[in-house]
Order: structure tokens, then sequence, then C-alpha cells
């Protein structure tokens, strides 16, 4: 995915994870004692959303409301160092804080500071054109009141009639998304509250709700997320989408839903569909959630060379939190044929997870010829995707794959057919940081060269 333009706009608030071991319970209460190891400052509400997406090497706005106070400008300072634009309107009350308290990654206790919302100031000609600037804007609502404030409203109201893209992430006590939104997404919790009248449980009934939500915000489409089970989504036209999530079989969800909004927001402004937006955006909240949620992935500032979609790096992030090893693979995969398919499921198997660097489109064309690719890099891609065996697809642009895997530095690099891996380019890159190259045997007579040819021929 190319970088894009993305504005974010809603509530941000101060996270601070406080981190210790329990050993002991105290004396004078059966609560247990936290000897103190570390504090994590991080971005949380539309600030956690706004990190996550500069994270991916986008250019982000964050639309917000902070109070001069010591947390709004520790929080202002957090999204600066992710690589996030503060755009404040002003806040009259204080900066929301929520402390938790945490040991070996569970949450004993949350403190919340500054709980009573204050009062939003009112929209800013630098608000105003952060939203007319982006190529998509997602509205992440915690009822704080920058949703609602009118002069903002008017603004997405307006993006939305240019069909720029805006993605509303609700709240039970925000306002309902502006008119023509492209899409909403509620969790299974709010839509029920959203549209209590309406009956019904699992898919279906979820399926019955975003109709109705539909209608009566008037949005383009409403995907309702359901954690473990995955989304549902609902159109004006066509059959409702179901995407089922990955297992994951320990995880941490707390904002699972910014980064599932993000990432929906990402492939929208990078001229991507609905569905294949909410395929993305499941595939990302699964893979966040596996990583630790927030805590353990947005502790940290982005990587000085963003990758080009931070789905490989999600995954790679848990399989290493794990122990695990990270096995990479690259190609054009143009026309994929059972040759590709045992190559990528001998890859899969030589460890914990497989990457698949993808040629794009451009790439292809330099290293084929200008009547390659047959298929496009995002249906290439869409493809590799669903296959079981592969975990993530990273698309890169330039003639070899030496820069996508100095970003990714992946244990092994895996490539099918009849040469040594001596004589890999890549070999040398994968040695320095310890990594190693191997060769599978390839298929015999498979080969999408001879497949063109084949076509051709029965075409004549």
């Amino acid at each position: 995915m190319s970088a894009v333009r993305l504005t974010v706009l809603g509530d941000a608030l101060l996270d601070r994870d406080v981190e210790g071991e329990v050993r002991r319970l105290a004396p004078d209460a059966p609560v247990p004692i936290v000897d103190h190891d570390r504090t994590t400052v991080r971005p949380g509400g539309a600030g956690l959303a706004a990190a996550l997406a500069a994270g991916g090497g986008h250019e982000v706005r964050l639309v917000t409301a902070l109070a001069p106070d010591a947390a709004g400008r520790e929080l202002a300072r957090a999204l600066r160092d992710r690589g996030v634009e503060v755009v404040d309107v002003g806040l009259d009350g204080h900066t929301p804080e929520k402390i938790r308290v945490r040991s070996q990654g569970r949450a004993l206790l949350r403190v919340d500071r500054g709980s009573q919302p204050g009062s939003v100031g009112r929209a800013t000609a630098a608000a105003r054109a952060a939203i007319g600037w982006a190529d998509a804007v997602l509205v992440s609502d915690y009822g704080r009141g920058v949703a609602a404030e009118d002069g903002l409203r008017d603004a997405l109201s307006r993006a939305s009639a240019r069909d720029v893209p805006v993605v509303w992430d609700p709240h039970p006590r925000g306002p309902r998304p502006v008119g023509g939104a492209l899409l909403a997404t509620p969790n299974d919790v709010e839509a029920r509250g959203f549209a209590a009248d309406v009956a019904g449980e699992g898919p279906h009934g979820a399926i019955a709700r975003g109709e109705a939500l539909r209608e009566r915000w008037d949005a383009r489409w409403v995907c309702i997320t359901r954690g473990a089970e995955g989304a549902v989504a609902v159109g004006a036209s066509g059959p409702p989408l179901a995407v089922p999530a990955d297992a994951v079989p320990v995880g941490d969800p707390c904002g699972a839903g910014d980064r599932f909004a993000s990432r929906a927001a990402e492939v929208l402004a990078a001229g991507g569909d609905v569905p294949h937006a909410v395929r993305g955006a499941v595939a990302a909240a699964s893979a966040f959630v596996a990583a630790g949620g927030a805590s353990g992935v947005a502790g940290a500032a982005p990587p000085a060379t963003p990758s080009r979609a931070s789905g490989a790096a999600e995954v790679i992030a848990r399989v290493r939190a794990q122990g695990g090893t990270v096995v990479a693979t690259g190609g054009c995969f143009d026309l994929l044929h059972p040759g590709h398919v045992n190559t990528l499921q001998a890859a899969r198997a030589l460890g914990d997870c497989l990457v698949v660097c993808l040629n794009s489109d451009a790439s292809v064309r330099r290293l084929k010829g200008p009547r390659r690719p047959l298929v496009g890099e995002a249906d290439r891609a869409a493809v590799l995707a669903a296959l079981a065996c592969v975990d993530a697809v990273e698309i890169f642009g330039e003639d070899t794959p030496v820069e996508v895997l100095r970003r990714l530095r992946p244990d092994l690099w895996v490539k099918g057919g009849d040469y040594s891996a001596r004589d890999l380019p890549e070999a040398q890159v994968l040695a320095s940081w310890g990594g190693r190259a191997l060769v599978l045997p390839f298929l015999e007579g498979r080969s999408t060269s001879r497949l063109i040819q084949e076509a051709a021929l029965h075409a004549v």
C-alpha cells in the first residue's frame, strides 16, 4: 500500500501503562503489591488510531481537543514523536488520562483522570484545512465532543459530498455520523444499542442491525465488528459481506477497534473499495490483538523506514514476540499455479509465519516486459493472502527485494528454482543480520510463461 494522506478527527486520550511484577499480597488487605518496573506513555482514543496509521508510513493529521495542562502537553509530544501532526482546537477542561496497572501482560486496575468531558473549542481554519487536505478522513469518536462540533461536522459533510471517503467509528454518547459517510464501523455491542429495536442473534442479527443503521444514518456502508467472529458489512446494493477473523489464541483486544477503523481508512484512502477495506481491517485487527494490543504495538515510535503495508510488520512482531521463525519469499506470482502453491506451502513449513514479498505492477513490467503482469498487484495480493499458508503480503516497487528484506529482516528467505542459494542476490543481505537464503525445488513444467503460451495456442 503506497503512502496516503489521512486525517483522523476525534477525542484523544493519554494512556499510561504502569508495569511491574506481583510476588505477594499486601499485609493489610488481600490485594496484590506491584513492584514498579516501568511506565509507558502512549496516545489513546483517536490518538491511537492516528499513531497506528502513521506507523504504517502514512501522512497523518489529527484534529482533536487538548487542554493546556501537563497531560495535554505530554500527549501532544507523544503524538509528534510518532509522526502525527496535531491540529488542536482547544479544550476547556482536563485532558483525559487512563492509567492501567499491569503485571505479566494483564491489567490489574484502571484509574481514570479527567473523566468529565470539557468544552471543545470551535473549528479553526487549520482544522477545516486538515479535512480538505486528506485522501480520507477517519472520525474516531469517544463521546467527548470533537465529533459533535458544528463547524467540523459541516467540513466533514462537504468532504463526503466531494466523494472523500469518510469512515466513522461511532460512540454511544456521540452524535450520529454525517450523512453520506462511506463507512460506519460500530462494534456489536454498540450496534445493539444504536438499533435496540432490531432483534436477532449471530451474523443474521448483526446484518439486520447493519441494514437498519445504514438507512438511519444515511451511510453508504455499515460494518459491524464482532471481535473473534470477524465482521459483517452491508451496503446499498448487493449481498452482505461476512469476513471471518483469524484465530488468536492469546491477545489483548484493547485498541482493536482503532486498528480496524484506521486500516479501513488507509485502504479507502489508497483507492480500495469497501469490501477490500473490511477484509484488510479484520486481518489487521487480528494481528494487532495477537501482538499484544495497544500495549504491545503502540508503545514505541514508528521505525525510521516504514513498511509499505504494516500488516506484514504486525505479523512479524507477533511471531518474534513468541520466539518464532519468520520466513519470507518473493516473486511476481502472475497467474498463480501449482508450482507457486507447492513452493509457498513448503516455505511456510520452515517457520512460524510466511510473508510474501510481491513485485508491484511497475516492477513486473520492467522485469517481464510491457505486456505483463496479466493480473494487477491488488488482485495478485488478494489471491496470495487467501492461501492458508500465507500470513502476509508485502508489495514492493524495486526491481529486487533487497530493500523490502532490509525493512522486514526475515530469518529465512526462500526461493523456488533450479539455482543454488549462493547464486541468490539476496543471500548477502540476509547474512548481514544472521538470516539465511534457501532454495526449494520447483515443480517441473509449471510456469506462468508456459501457461501463457498454452492459452495463446488454445485461442488460435
